[in-house]
């Protein structure tokens, strides 16, 4: 089973940026289709960014244009690049798959306050 670690997070102002580091072992990551996810307090969990193992991307209408998903299949790391952040972005952000059905690391806390 792949295990997954992200890191990156951190209290920033809002417009401010912060990337993102998902970490994930064994040699499946290269082929799958993943995802950054994120779940803010009293809220379910939500999927942000996706992006296919060559590269093509897709957002939530609420991140576009402020965030990217990027990977880099030969170092079985996915990132998220964050920008002109908001409040409404404070979250727990994960990565997985697009599917959700591996195990869920335990996610890296994005703070945006002033």
């Amino acid at each position: 089973q792949v295990q997954l670690v992200e890191s990156g997070g951190g209290l920033v102002q809002p417009g401010g940026s912060l990337r993102l580091s998902c970490a994930a072992s064994g040699s499946s990551f290269r082929t799958t289709y993943m995802a950054w996810y994120r779940q803010a307090p009293g809220k379910q969990r939500e999927r942000v960014a996706t992006i296919t193992s060559f590269g093509l991307t897709d957002y939530v209408d609420s991140v576009k244009g402020r965030f990217t998903i990027s990977r880099d299949n030969a170092k079985n790391t996915m990132y998220l690049q964050m920008n002109s952040l908001s409040p409404e972005d404070t979250a727990l952000y994960y990565c997985n798959s697009r599917l959700g059905n591996w195990n869920w690391g335990k996610g890296t806390l994005v703070t945006v306050s002033s």
